[in-house]
């Protein structure tokens, strides 16, 4: 990885880890999930705990079903990488990781639709008037649904967008997070805004 001009810090536990981060300036973690000690998702949760919500994670597992790639973006994964793997697809994934950050920096805007609003620079959502807690999964998923809106998604769409590059296009992991979004948008309200366009994909609308 030096070779291709990352300067890289190693840690062999999540507790060394964890102090690393504090100590240095980090602009993205490569994380594995079997770790000595506290696993990669506690060690990933720590960082997201510890006030460092826009750093890039990128997960290593071979734990590669849905429900482990679920469970390893809700512990506050930005990036799922199943081994084994080329390194060359890592090195695809920092890059994408790095780049969107730096954009993502600069960049200060809403998104709305209806009563619901989110907030790209705060990190905010809120459906009328009311705060809505999300993971930053779900968050780029809202995001990328709302600069989108009125246009269909396909689910590789929505994969390569939101998570940059694909994961194994047989995972369902893009129902599951519409249904967590469903779940937290829509609801509690009358007017459904997350809908599904069968045979196609997700748009976000009014009714």
């Amino acid at each position: 990885m030096q070779e291709s001009g990352y300067k890289v810090f190693v840690a062999y536990d999540g507790t060394n880890g964890l102090e690393l981060l504090k100590q240095k300036e980090i602009d993205l973690v490569v994380l594995d999930i079997i770790l000595p000690g506290i696993d990669g998702r506690e060690v990933a949760q720590n960082i997201r705990s510890l006030g460092y919500e826009n750093l890039p994670i990128i997960m290593l597992t071979a734990l590669g079903t849905t429900e482990n790639i679920v469970k390893g973006l809700d512990a506050g994964a930005d990036d799922y990488l199943v081994k084994p793997f080329k390194f060359k697809e890592l090195l695809a994934r920092i890059r994408a990781r790095t780049r969107k950050k730096g954009v993502l920096g600069n960049t200060i805007h809403k998104l709305t639709i209806e009563d619901l609003e989110l907030d790209i620079d705060a990190k905010i959502v809120k459906r009328a008037g009311v705060e809505i807690n999300l993971t930053s999964t779900e968050f780029r998923l809202l995001e990328y649904l709302l600069k989108n809106k009125n246009r269909v998604s396909t689910r590789i769409n929505i994969l390569e967008s939101v998570w940059d590059i694909n994961f194994n296009m047989g995972t369902n992991v893009v129902d599951v997070y519409v249904n967590y979004l469903r779940n937290k948008i829509d609801k509690k309200h009358d007017t459904k805004l997350i809908h599904t366009v069968i045979g196609m994909g997700y748009v976000i609308k009014s009714e």
